[in-house]
This record gives structure tokens, sequence and C-alpha cells, in this order.
């Protein structure tokens, strides 16, 4: 009994050992995509991706760009506290027709393989 015991309490230790520690972002957007829906060209164009640092150090985000110049991305430029919230503003500049477009931000999350994150807008530009 002694020996199980022991053998638990080896097992308790080590595995919080492996528990990661550091920052954590969480995007309010379900599968980090925007729906911008049918709008039509007057529409200011401006959405945000809301998050929050779940995790237990600061957050930072490095870069936030998009591979097509018709998106312009705002990023928080401080640390974002954990437990705190942050946004990250986009501007689509409303050419007609379908909207399909990833942005890719950059930070020091643990929770995405090499801290980076694809957020995806779509809708359709009437």
């Amino acid at each position: 009994m002694k020996n199980v015991a022991s053998f638990i309490a080896i097992v308790l230790f080590s595995a919080m050992g492996y528990a990661q520690n550091g920052p954590k972002i969480e995007f309010a957007a379900q599968d980090n995509t925007i729906d911008y829906g049918k709008i039509s060209k007057s529409d200011n164009a401006v959405r945000s991706f809301e998050f929050t640092n779940t995790g237990d150090a600061p957050l930072l985000i490095l870069g936030a760009e998009s591979t097509v110049s018709s998106i312009i991305v705002t990023k928080p430029s401080a640390a974002i506290e954990p437990g705190k919230k942050g946004k990250i503003d986009v501007k689509y500049n409303m050419a007609a027709g379908p909207i399909r477009k990833t942005i890719t931000v950059e930070t020091n999350a643990i929770n995405y393989p090499d801290g980076r994150i694809a957020l995806k807008i779509k809708g359709e530009v009437l």
C-alpha cells in the first residue's frame, strides 16, 4: 500500500511539471472568424476580434497582418495582462464581391503552435 501511495504521489508531481505556464489567448469569435454577412459599400467595414489572456503571464501581440493590401489591421501595442481582454481591429476596403480573407497574428501564446493564429473574415459586399 505504501508503494502504491508513493507511486501516485510521483505521478501527480510529474504531471504538474508538464502543465504549461505562460500566456494563452482565447478569441470570442467562433472558429476565429468574423462574418460580415451581406453589406453595402457604405458600411465602415471595421470589425474587432476580441480576445482574453487566459494564461498566467503577459500576452504580447507581436504582429498582425494580412497578405492583401485591402485590409488594415490594428493591434494592441501594450502587453495584455492575465485575465484581461484586448482586441484586434480589422478594416476591409469594401471592394464589391465576396470577402474571404485571412489575417495572421503572431503572439507569445503557448496554446497555438509557434504562437501563430489565423483569423478569418468572410461575407459579401453588394
